[in-house]
């Protein structure tokens, strides 16, 4: 080969030479074979932060739904997070119902309730002490009552200020009053003296003044005094509203008085630093 073949050739090698980054890509599929590791590699890197973006603009578009539910639901935050919860299923699992009661034991529980009761008792409160349904609780409290008038029984089940209360029939009202006012044998118990007492040199009073002097609440006992006709309400005090109570014919019957102009002084009894306790009370 001659030098001016020769570089005829290498000139024309020069022009038609291509630089790499000027070179047509070629077919993935005759690519892979020949693909190094490494490059797969850097592929794989490429996809995962192609994959990443689109997990990350999911993401974004998940949470502006859950904003625009939010700015739907009326609670604001509350309600978005209570959406995410049932979303998630992540929410608090409900409650287990409290176990439904059979009739006969149903009875039983309201009756026991109402024995002890000292003041009608509404639907609503029997049915949250006893965790049932408040629709069960009316029909079975009319069939207690319908089973007491049935059987003839000396009380009955009545409503009463908005509840149910247990009460003596009209029927026995004599037996009744004879008992509480005649026959009744049990001896006055030292509260019910005291309470009495009071009511006696301080009448008409109110029971926060007798509970003031005893230093004790005295509730139970001034109900316990009525019940036996030993004192009685006589009107309400003025300023605070307050029941006013004396004592009754029938208390100055069992003391054997006239009047109360003969209960006996004071004076005797009071200890002789009376004034130092008044002062010191004060």
């Amino acid at each position: 080969m001659t030098h001016e073949e020769r570089g005829d050739s290498l000139a024309d090698q020069a022009a038609a030479w291509i630089p790499p980054w000027q070179r047509p890509a070629p077919p993935a599929e005759a690519a892979a074979p020949d693909r190094d590791p490494e490059d797969a590699g850097v592929v794989g890197a490429a996809a995962a932060g192609s994959s990443g973006q689109m997990t990350e603009a999911a993401d974004e578009a998940g949470a502006a739904a859950d904003g625009a539910t939010a700015e739907q639901t009326p609670s604001g935050t509350a309600g978005a997070a209570v959406v995410r919860r049932q979303r998630s299923g992540r929410g608090r699992p409900a409650p287990e119902p409290a176990p439904v009661l059979e009739d006969t034991e149903l009875r039983g529980a309201l009756e026991a309730i109402l024995l002890v009761v000292d003041e009608p008792v509404s639907e609503l409160t029997l049915a949250q002490v006893l965790e049932q349904p408040p629709e069960r609780i009316g029909p079975m409290l009319d069939q207690i009552a319908a089973g007491y008038t049935a059987a003839g029984h000396g009380f009955d089940l009545r409503r009463a200020a908005g509840g149910w209360r247990l009460y003596t029939r009209p029927e026995y009202a004599t037996y009744v009053e004879r008992f509480v006012l005649d026959g009744q044998s049990v001896r006055i118990t030292q509260a019910a003296l005291e309470t009495l007492a009071v009511v006696a040199y301080k009448q008409p009073v109110t029971r926060s003044r007798i509970s003031a002097i005893r230093g004790v609440n005295c509730d139970g006992v001034i109900r316990t005094l009525v019940s036996r006709g030993l004192i009685e309400e006589c009107g309400t005090e003025s300023d605070s509203g307050a029941f006013l109570y004396r004592t009754t014919t029938m208390f100055l019957e069992k003391l054997g008085l006239n009047s109360l102009d003969d209960l006996p002084p004071l004076a005797p009894f009071l200890p002789d630093d009376v004034e130092e306790l008044a002062d010191a009370s004060r």
